[in-house]
């Protein structure tokens, strides 16, 4: 097996299950403990409350984030010298999971833990750290992140808040505003973006608090979902921030922002994965309890489908999530306590994966949206009443696609991280197109192995090459234009999210077959298999329309016969799978595998 720490995107061109990858049968102790206390004070603490929180009755969302402090969930990835439990971000990403069948008080703790948190913590000098993080840890001060302004969204730099030293350099004062801030109207502690003298190359963070003069939160939004979290515009007016609130250095506005983001990509992965697990285990309930012509609905092979159809979406989402956030750990692990230069070295190992961070957001959000749906069409009528879980989990899951960058930018960072890492040759894309060509050429594609996953493992290596040869086209067809080209690049995007659900899937299914025998790792075998020879799927019908679209008419039938050549279609019963998944489903009366 491979060694090392791999380079961001390079599932792209080794083998499938040639690197063990991290996976949910990988927790330790620690973080099974860690995921049990944030299960039990979701149970305790957030559900119970749901509809008081949602129709804000004050104090008790702070009530809330207080409570999680005192048992250690805002502390997770804290430093111990600064009062935390300085566990990892797979830990992090776990208690997030945990915590997410309660969206709105779930989405005010991410706020804090995460986007408000982390660049305190990679970015803050002593001074700072020891200032802040004990008061964050413990939720004697609550945190947030504020970048998004009326004028600025997506284009996260195109900020109008402008931050000019005062005569006698003693503060940095800032004017401007920002919109739909997470815990803006409860926060004490806001890391804010803004242009030093106006400058976007002199891009800055600072550390504000609420009794900043010049400082105030504007009225709560009426929202769609997590109408229990605080979300609120802010307002600078000549507000008065001290120099030494600087985060990092002037200009790492942007570095600043955007690693910090990549964690928050994860997290909503993670989340995601969870909000559905808790939700399918609901209609599981459900559809076994619901009768209709004189036998329960569960029973009924349009119900299995969508069960199904649930479960590999959680299996895959859980998946990448947890791969992902390993890898993160690890990076962070192989830099020398004490490195001159560790904080460069921190950022940079985050931002090697942001292609896998960003896929784990758009996929998990997206997930998550089409598990709720499917559980809300379970519950019929009734999924579309207050009653019922599936309701406020349909509005509450929407807003998953649009913050932490929406799924149209993080679709084009996909991409783009992988171009860019390919024409600086940090990872082998080129030599494996050219490799991919001479198969073609030659007949020597990837065929099944042996064994249950044999087919799996061959339509994974064919997806990877059959995205590959669609890109290898729209390069040549477009050059330094396709970036432009926002339609071909969605669509390499979600091809590509489909090489690596599918990759980190059969990984995980070959590595619990190994460990437990076939009997005993029937369920993971089975979603594996689904999941693979659906995606192999969606990956030709992707090139086949990129190959349509940019094809000249004479080389069409040559493009379309290659991608026939890597496009087989294997002996498998998906009908059956996925009867055969909804009835472990329906034994289980939830997600387990």
């Amino acid at each position: 097996m491979s060694q090392g720490i791999p380079k961001g995107g390079s599932f792209l061109v080794e083998k499938v299950g040639s690197r063990k990858i991290f996976t949910p049968e990988d927790f330790n102790d620690e973080q099974k403990a860690m995921a049990e206390t944030a299960r039990k004070f979701c149970e305790n603490e957030m559900l119970p409350k749901k509809e008081q929180i949602d129709h804000k009755e004050p104090g008790l969302l702070v009530e809330i984030l207080r409570k999680a402090g005192e048992v250690g969930l805002l502390m997770v990835s804290i430093p111990q010298e600064y009062g935390g439990l300085g566990m990892d971000k797979t830990t992090f990403v776990l208690v997030s999971e945990n915590l997410a069948p309660e969206p709105s008080t779930f989405v005010s703790i991410a706020a804090h833990t995460c986007i408000g948190t982390q660049p305190l913590i990679f970015f803050g000098n002593e001074s700072q750290k020891q200032k802040y993080l004990p008061r964050v840890a413990s939720g004697e001060m609550i945190a947030a992140y504020c970048l998004t302004e009326t004028g600025a969204g997506s284009d996260a730099m195109g900020l109008k808040t402008k931050a000019v030293l005062s005569p006698d350099g003693k503060y940095y004062i800032l004017n401007g505003g920002k919109q739909f801030i997470t815990n803006g109207g409860i926060g004490h502690l806001y890391t804010v973006f803004a242009h030093i003298d106006g400058d976007r190359k002199k891009a800055g963070a600072f550390l504000v608090e609420r009794g900043f003069p010049g400082f105030s939160s504007g009225a709560e939004e009426k929202k769609m979902g997590i109408k229990g979290s605080s979300t609120t515009s802010l307002t600078f007016e000549d507000c008065k921030v001290p120099v030494e609130n600087l985060l990092g250095e002037i200009g790492e506005g942007g570095r600043v922002a955007f690693s910090t983001l990549d964690l928050g990509r994860l997290q909503v992965g993670g989340a995601c994965a969870g909000a559905a697990k808790w939700l399918l285990k609901q209609t599981i309930q459900y559809a076994k309890d619901r009768q209709q012509f004189k036998k329960p609905i569960i029973e009924f092979g349009m119900m299995k489908r969508m069960l199904a159809d649930c479960a590999c979406l959680i299996y895959a989402t859980e998946t990448i999530a947890y791969r992902s956030s390993a890898l993160i750990d690890q990076a962070l692990e192989a830099i020398p306590a004490g490195d001159p230069e560790a904080r460069k070295k921190k950022i940079m190992a985050i931002g090697n994966f942001a292609t896998e961070c960003s896929i784990v957001k758009v996929f998990g959000s997206e997930s998550l949206d089409s598990v709720a749906d499917m559980c809300l069409q379970i519950y019929g009528g009734y999924g579309f009443t207050e009653e019922y879980p599936a309701e406020k989990i349909v509005r509450d899951c929407r807003v998953n696609r649009i913050f932490e960058g929406t799924n149209e930018i993080n679709r084009q960072i996909t991409v783009g991280s992988l171009l860019r890492a390919a024409m600086k040759n940090e990872i082998p894309l080129l030599q494996f197109i050219q490799q991919m060509l001479g198969e073609l050429k030659e007949g020597k594609l990837p065929t099944p192995e042996g064994g249950p996953l044999g087919e799996a493992i061959a339509e994974v290596e064919l997806a990877k090459r059959i995205w590959l040869y669609a890109t290898n086209l729209a390069f040549q067809k477009l050059g330094e234009k396709m970036q432009e080209e926002q339609i071909v690049l969605e669509l390499l995007a979600d091809g590509v999210i489909d090489c690596y659900c599918m990759d980190s899937a059969c990984s995980r299914g070959l590595q619990i077959l190994k460990a437990r025998g076939e009997d005993k790792a029937r369920m993971p075998i089975l979603m594996t298999r689904i999941i693979c020879f659906e995606g192999l799927a969606r990956v030709a019908e992707i090139a086949r329309k990129i190959i349509a679209s940019l094809s000249e008419p004479k080389d069409l039938d040559k493009h379309l016969g290659n991608l026939a050549k890597l496009n087989r279609t294997s002996a498998f019963n998906l009908v059956q799978a996925k009867h055969q998944v909804a009835e472990i489903l329906t034994a289980e009366g939830e997600y387990k595998i």
